[in-house]
């Protein structure tokens, strides 16, 4: 079995440390910022997208995106971890997920694997999976030079084509994630979608992506697994 997660908004609440990394970046070049609340609206395909969705509309070009991101991505780099936090619920999750296929591998031989697929670059996606889940995740993969963003699937078969080797059957496998993003990603690569509902889309928004299972507390997924073995 394989579970793949989203990262922001999913696992953790990155809204604050993203939000004030773009303002910094905005302030520094001579833009309007944004208050904290309405990042939510602003994320979701990687940091490229994100400070141009931040941008005033008249300045939304690649050099302005990128000479912001020379603002952004040290300052994010530094600060990435002050006010984020896990969501309630998922450090028991993991751990949870974790002893039961520690039992499942001594008992039958089976794995459990866990995996992140993540838009946000993969220095920080690695930074920030190993500050809050140590040695809990068997694969992190984030944005990757070359590598199209979520929701192509490409980032799916990645972590499908590197864990393969190590089982020889990773089914059923599960994408878990927050947002109409995820929902696309998941559809693409023809997976069952997990969509949590405390994170950056409202339940609605969820609802109009059909997703094959709607879950408003991380102790639902461990259900869901249980009731699918």
């Amino acid at each position: 079995m394989l579970l793949i997660f989203d990262l922001d908004g999913t696992l953790i609440n990155t809204i604050d440390d993203l939000g004030q990394a773009c303002n910094h970046a905005l302030s520094a070049c001579g833009f309007p910022t944004h208050k904290i609340e309405d990042y939510p609206r602003l994320v979701g395909n990687g940091i490229n997208k994100l400070i141009e969705r931040a941008l005033p509309e008249e300045h939304r070009n690649e050099a302005t995106v990128l000479r912001l991101r020379e603002y952004f991505v040290p300052f994010y780099d530094q600060h990435n971890c002050d006010l984020t936090r896990p969501y309630d619920g998922i450090p028991e999750l993991l751990k949870a997920l974790k002893q039961k296929g520690d039992e499942a591998m001594r008992r039958k031989g089976e794995r459990l694997f866990l995996a992140v697929a993540s838009n946000k670059y993969q220095a920080a996606t690695e930074k920030i999976v190993a500050h809050f889940f140590p040695n809990t995740f068997d694969i992190v993969l984030g944005e990757r030079e070359g590598v199209p963003r979520k929701p192509d699937p490409q980032i799916v078969w990645d972590i499908i084509h590197r864990l393969s080797p190590l089982a020889s059957n990773l089914s059923p496998i599960y994408y878990i994630g927050d947002s109409l993003v995820d929902a696309a990603t998941a559809k693409a690569a023809n997976l069952p979608f997990v969509a949590c509902t405390w994170g950056f889309c409202t339940e609605e928004q969820l609802a109009q992506a059909q997703p094959n299972y709607m879950i408003h507390h991380p102790s639902e997924i461990g259900q869901i697994i249980q009731a699918n073995e």
